[in-house]
């Protein structure tokens, strides 16, 4: 009985070993291939943070669009009057312009409202007021009016510039606060996650005028005109970032080098005068302070501002829960409001606002 011969009896011993010795060159050449690759991506992510940055806010994009459509469920149907898109300086042909949204009750009157402005988080390199403005509808029907701020990503803007550009917003909304129902004399600053490092910034230029004078600005507004700071899982000590472990760690740290432009952005001015945990004095306003507890930046960074703010004597309003606490509260729990702990935030923070502004 006779047997077929596979490919490999078929071929006289030397065809068989040249057969062999091309899969392993195809092999090698394969591995080699990916080898190369894998090496030059590495050099190329070590000496830009753009690619790894817009990774970052591919992701962050998506976790802020379906934040904000959670918490389109929770918007009132009371009436409201909206400005959206409004040009920072009013030039509307300038593509290049930042721009804010504007919200105050559609109640048939034109006096001034104690006004609430949010700067929207994303790390520094993502983000848009859209993010937040489902939120301060909400804030909105309650009898404020709230402003929504946009500024230049990270890393088509290196640091200072938005904090150049947050400061040119505040100069447009005081001086349009009439056609926007804004009360100049009773304005709150506020953010969430990058957002609240931001606002810190802006309310400690306010306040601080060594500061001010440090990064170069003019506030646009007087310590009088900010009653009161809203921070929301925030970021106020940069050295305090630099010792983060992790793959969260490693969004951080890409996230901040492609915001001040600098892989040592600890050792820099950046990341020095981002800290204002080390530039907040007696002055600062009234502040509400909150993070979960599932939120790393709590432990290392709303705690200790909270601390600091209470040593130099300024009130401060906190909401924290406990370690243990089930569920564990996530990295921007507030606008989660499916969660009966950010309903208490809300409650918490609308209580607040009535405190300083009314």
């Amino acid at each position: 009985m006779s047997s077929k011969n596979t490919r490999d009896d078929a071929l006289p011993s030397w065809g068989n070993e040249l057969w062999l010795s091309r899969r392993q060159r195809r092999f090698i050449g394969t591995v080699a291939v990916i080898a190369v690759a894998g090496f030059l991506v590495t050099w190329v992510v070590t000496l830009t943070p753009w690619p790894s940055a817009m990774a970052i806010r591919a992701v962050f994009e998506k976790g802020g669009d379906d934040t904000a459509a959670e918490m389109d469920r929770y918007v009132t149907d009371a009436p409201l009057t909206e400005h959206l898109a409004v040009p920072v300086g009013g030039d509307a042909d300038d593509d290049a312009a930042m721009t804010f949204d504007v919200f105050s009750p559609d109640d048939g009157g034109d006096d001034p409202l104690p006004t609430i402005v949010w700067v929207h988080g994303g790390a520094w390199i993502s983000g848009d007021s859209a993010n937040v403005d489902p939120y301060l509808r909400i804030l909105a029907a309650e009898g404020y009016t709230t402003v929504g701020l946009n500024y230049t990503l990270g890393p088509e803007g290196t640091y200072p510039t938005a904090v150049h550009e947050l400061n040119d917003a505040l100069t447009t909304l005081e001086a349009d606060a009439e056609e926007y129902r804004i009360d100049p004399d009773r304005i709150v600053i506020a953010g969430d996650s990058a957002g609240a490092q931001l606002a810190s910034q802006m309310a400690t230029l306010s306040t601080n005028p060594d500061y001010a004078r440090l990064m170069g600005i003019d506030p646009a507004l007087d310590a009088d005109q900010v009653v009161g700071v809203v921070l929301n899982c925030g970021v106020y000590d940069l050295a305090a970032m630099s010792e983060l472990t992790g793959i969260g760690a490693w969004g951080f740290k890409i996230a901040l080098w492609g915001y001040t432009g600098s892989q040592d952005w600890s050792q820099q001015s950046s990341g020095a005068t981002m800290s204002t945990i080390d530039f907040v004095t007696s002055d600062f306003p009234a502040t509400y302070i909150s993070g979960g507890n599932g939120d790393a930046l709590t432990w290392i960074q709303s705690l200790p501002m909270e601390a600091r703010l209470d040593d130099l004597g300024v009130d401060v309003t906190s909401l924290f829960w406990p370690a243990d606490h089930e569920p564990a509260l996530p990295h921007e729990y507030q606008f989660h409001l499916d969660f009966d702990e950010a309903q208490a935030a809300l409650v918490e923070t609308l209580d607040f606002l009535e405190g300083v502004t009314g």
